[in-house]
């Protein structure tokens, strides 16, 4: 078996940060994901997000659970702190870390099988609680590593690979996410970095529950036609409701449009990429107009893309609880068992 290591020394004329890194510094690890998977931008994205951010890689803390998405937080910020936990078990143990250190920058990273079936509970009571972290769902509506089973984010009437049709009605995370309670919340496209970074970037900055639905299109399995999650079917139904790019393997594409215009630009590959500037009556802020106008674009088969929600006098789970507010391994003995006086008051004031 042969190792690819990437090498240590920096070329000098890399541009570096405010912090003083370069984009280098917050890569992880080769990737060992297929050659063209979505996943692998989606790596980059969060790169240049936490770059652009300043952020500090030793202030990050990382967490997965089980499936190809849960393997590339390996692929990115590799001087950070990271956790692989079990299936669907990401949310609880975040949680925990959270409430452990809140000086930390959260970063949980998952999967459409890992969040939308077995995590499907540790998800909804994430949201729900108000967990300060930025959840990111690389959502291909497959299980990779278990040769193309549909996920629970599959579309009614999409084929597998085998040519197999599902008949079971999908889980949209997104529109669970609204309705549990996050508050900030978005849909991105793998291919569409200049969309997705800023996504990112909000998120970790938000101060509360943020999470991130990314269709991310699996090249092995879910890549071909009958798909509602191939490249090009992605391509060709996605309405944006903010600024996206494309995939561009030659020269550069470009298009202007007016707010509330739709124009259909021709990629590469002869495909037709049909884009809808943010329309400017749309209000991120209102929740209920977010879920409705989601179930509208569905409903004519449209994928909406860009930040459909934000609460900015968001809180979190630590307001919610009164917490210290320094990380419980700054406390010292007298704070964290305070004797028996304290423990007596504490039962007297539950009588």
């Amino acid at each position: 078996m042969t190792f690819i290591a990437k090498p240590r020394l920096h070329h000098p004329s890399l541009e570096a940060n405010k912090v003083g890194y370069t984009r280098r510094d917050y890569e992880g690890k080769v990737s060992t994901l297929c050659a063209g998977c979505g996943h692998d931008s989606i790596s980059a994205a969060i790169v240049q997000a936490c770059w652009e951010l300043d952020i500090e890689p030793h202030r990050v803390a990382k967490l997965s659970g089980i499936g190809c998405s849960s393997k590339t937080p390996d692929y990115f910020l590799g001087a950070s702190h990271g956790f692989n936990t079990v299936h669907g078990r990401m949310p609880s143990v975040l949680t925990g870390a959270n409430l452990a250190n809140r000086e930390l920058l959260y970063l949980g990273v998952s999967g459409d099988g890992d969040s939308a079936s077995i995590g499907l509970g540790q998800f909804a009571h994430a949201m729900r609680r108000g967990v300060r972290m930025a959840y990111i769902v690389e959502n291909n509506g497959v299980y990779g590593l278990t040769k193309g089973q549909f996920s629970a984010t599959a579309d009614a009437g999409s084929k597998s690979k085998k040519g197999v049709t599902n008949s079971d009605s999908p889980v949209d995370l997104v529109a669970m996410a609204l309705q549990l309670g996050a508050t900030y919340v978005g849909r991105g496209f793998s291919g569409a970095k200049e969309q997705l970074v800023p996504l990112i970037k909000g998120a970790i900055s938000h101060g509360g529950a943020a999470f991130i639905d990314v269709i991310s299109p699996c090249v092995a399995f879910n890549n071909h036609p009958g798909s509602t999650k191939s490249y090009d079917y992605i391509r060709e139904h996605n309405e944006a409701v903010s600024r996206i790019d494309f995939i561009t393997e030659r020269d550069e594409i470009v298009a202007q449009y007016a707010p509330g215009e739709v124009v259909d630009v021709r990629q590469h590959d002869g495909t037709l990429l049909r884009l809808r500037s943010l329309h400017a009556d749309y209000d991120p802020t209102n929740r209920y107009a977010a879920m409705g106008y989601m179930q509208e674009a569905a409903a004519r088969g449209e994928v909406v893309t860009g930040l459909l929600y934000v609460d900015p006098l968001a809180t979190d789970l630590h307001t919610a609880l009164n917490t210290s507010d320094k990380p419980l391994n700054t406390l010292g003995p007298e704070m964290l068992c305070p004797g028996s006086r304290a423990l007596a008051k504490i039962n007297a004031s539950l009588t």
